[in-house]
């Protein structure tokens, strides 16, 4: 035991170098699936780097310490990136660390992520300190001696390191696909890189203005659809004017659930129901949030914009006065409230809500706590409410807009037994599978329960109902897609079902339709303007998606969950490789591969377009 750390204190520099690239094979077999030899190197050159340095700048008395303290924070960091990509799919940036105080509140979701392999990453660390434990009061041990520094020679290994890895982030900077990014660099290089390029982005859009965004998106529209289609065209425009409006935001609802039966039971029978009695139903609607995840949710239906990707919006850019709808509406007269019971700082609803123009907000302290879930209340706790409160309104005779956000079927989705309204097969018990139909089942049900609170209060045939998912909620790593395939008897595709989110509105007096095209969350908006007869150019108004009801063609990016580049286009889900070449397609409808995807080559390249415009435009608008 004594010769172990004898060896780990007379070279504290290569023990600790061994045993952190020990722990970046581990990572990369974690995250990638595999090891390549080469992509280790990039790894090697940035521990280098940051050992050197800590050898350069420590006395030999703490040497030890020091690298064993480096050798702790690498083991925590690749322990925190490893549950991330476990629960997201992608490789955090120091962006991510905005985040931590969230983290608190999704305890149990981030303990789900957590597989037992991760502690791994430990194990060097406990077995040094259970021999530095059981030796230390040993009579023969003794100081150990350490050959004198060389600073000549860390230096020059700083330098061939810094050299090497200032070689890799060039050569790999313009990568889209942050995935094949981080493969090639390695997690720590991989830093660098976005810090890199988000200063390069900065620089770029010094001196540009939101006008000018402005007329860069019209122009790169002009070329992608020959001019998109503005609201204000006839196809039900105004057909909403005056109206209230209430958005219903579900909390993790794939679209997967819609018309879906469980041993003969609709899982959500009143969503079926409103959509098969005259709403408008884009059941080709996908998702598009960024790290801020329902927050980001929130920002994109409410403004028509892509979140950045690189920061939660409401975290970056809550300081900001973001052109909305709570403000289009604002300015004819509408009240704009928001709904949500957890405490408002979560995800700085606090900063977000000002910044989207919301007049008031309703958050934990507005609701009886019936202990729903982690989150506090029920759903329908936060109707009974919000009815109590829209009712006022309406007796006043003042027009509102009125947004909820479910969180009854937020992940693990365990739903206690006085809530269940769905009996499941037993192939389901137990299953994260059969918990996210338990939960959805309950949103379901509480949103039926608002809707018939909203007919006796005379308020639901003078209301337009917008209904939409946030974001996935089933976990790959728990729900095989052959799986679900069998169990619940229907199509399903790891990434194209998983992604696919309900979209729906409900128009009273309006016959709606069905609509096949492709949808995103940044189409929402400008679609409920269209309804409502707002004419979002005679408004000057700036959106990145399109008025659904008119649209001849949409092409829609993704990016975070997955690789920047991804696009949904009326045939296919892409997704690129290190660029466009390398790609891979799925089509929409079968499911199956696609091999030939070579002329979707102008909707990569406008959507890689749309979405550096989009961020340049909310970069640009002035705070608040």
């Amino acid at each position: 035991m004594n010769s172990i750390l004898n060896v780990y204190r007379k070279a504290p520099f290569w023990a600790t170098f061994i045993l952190i690239m020990l722990k970046m094979a581990l990572f990369r077999q974690f995250t990638f699936d595999g090891i390549l030899a080469g992509r280790l190197l990039s790894d090697a050159a940035a521990v280098l780097v940051v050992l050197c340095i800590l050898e350069l700048i420590t006395t030999s008395r703490f040497k030890t310490i020091v690298m064993s303290a480096a050798n702790a924070v690498t083991s925590l960091l690749l322990f925190a990136c490893s549950v991330y990509f476990s629960f997201f799919g992608s490789i955090p940036t120091y962006t991510a660390l905005h985040g931590l105080g969230q983290v608190g509140q999704v305890k149990e979701s981030v303990e789900s992520a957590i597989e037992l392999k991760f502690y791994a990453l430990f194990l060097d660390l406990a077995i040094l300190l259970l021999l530095y434990l059981l030796t230390i009061r040993s009579k023969g041990d003794k100081a150990v001696s350490r050959p004198a520094a060389k600073p000549m020679y860390v230096g020059v290994a700083l330098i061939i390191a810094i050299g090497a890895s200032f070689f890799y982030i060039r050569s790999d900077l313009n990568i889209p696909n942050e995935l094949v990014q981080a493969e090639r660099l390695g997690v720590l290089n991989y830093q660098i890189a976005t810090a890199v390029k988000e200063n390069k982005e900065n620089t770029a859009i010094k001196n540009g203005s939101t006008d000018e965004t402005r007329q860069a998106l019209e122009q790169l529209e002009e070329e992608f659809y020959g001019g998109k289609v503005e609201a204000g065209t006839p196809n039900y425009y105004g057909v909403a004017k005056g109206k209230n409006v209430i958005v219903i935001q579900m909390e993790s609802f794939q679209n997967l659930m819609i018309g879906l039966k469980v041993n003969g039971q609709e899982v959500t029978p009143v969503l079926n129901d409103l959509i098969a009695n005259g709403s408008f139903y884009f059941p080709h609607t996908f998702q598009q949030i960024g790290q801020g995840n329902t927050s980001d949710a929130e920002f994109i239906s409410n403004t028509g914009v892509y979140p950045t990707g690189a920061i939660a919006m409401s975290k970056g850019y809550g300081d900001r006065e973001i052109p909305s709808m709570p403000r289009l509406l604002e300015e004819q007269n509408y009240v704009t409230n928001t709904f949500h019971i957890n405490d408002v700082t979560f995800w700085d609803r606090d900063k977000l809500y000002p910044a989207l123009g919301f007049d008031k907000y309703y958050d934990r302290p507005s609701f009886k706590d019936d202990k729903f879930n982690a989150f506090g209340a029920s759903d329908g706790e936060m109707y009974r409410v919000g009815l109590e409160r829209l009712t006022e309104l309406h007796d006043q005779g003042k027009p509102f807009y009125a947004q909820f956000v479910t969180t009854s079927s937020h992940h693990p989705f365990w739903v206690k037994a006085d809530f269940l309204n769905i009996k499941l097969p037993h192939e389901l018990s137990g299953t994260q599978l059969g918990h996210y139909i338990t939960a959805i089942n309950y949103t379901d049900k509480a949103l039926g329960d608002f809707i018939e609170g909203l007919k006796e209060k005379g308020i639901w045939e003078d209301t337009v109902l917008v209904a939409y998912g946030d974001h996935f909620g089933l976990q790959t790593k728990e729900n095989d897609p052959a799986w679900v395939e069998e169990v619940l008897g229907v199509n399903y595709h790891d990434q194209v079902s998983r992604f696919n989110i309900p979209f729906l509105v409900h128009v009273p007096g309006v016959e709606g339709k069905t609509m096949e095209g492709v949808a995103g969350q940044v189409d929402m908006m400008p679609t409920v303007a269209n309804l409502m007869g707002i004419s979002l150019k005679e408004e000057g108004h700036t959106v990145f998606g399109q008025d659904l009801l008119n649209a001849q063609k949409n092409v829609i990016g993704m990016r975070y969950y997955m690789p920047t580049g991804t696009f949904f286009n009326n045939e296919i889900m892409f997704v690129p490789g290190k660029g466009f070449e390398d790609g891979t397609a799925v089509d929409l409808k079968t499911m199956e591969p696609v091999t030939d995807f070579s002329k979707y080559r102008a909707d990569y390249d406008y959507v890689l377009n749309l979405m550096k415009l989009s961020d340049e435009y909310m970069k640009l608008l002035p705070q608040r």
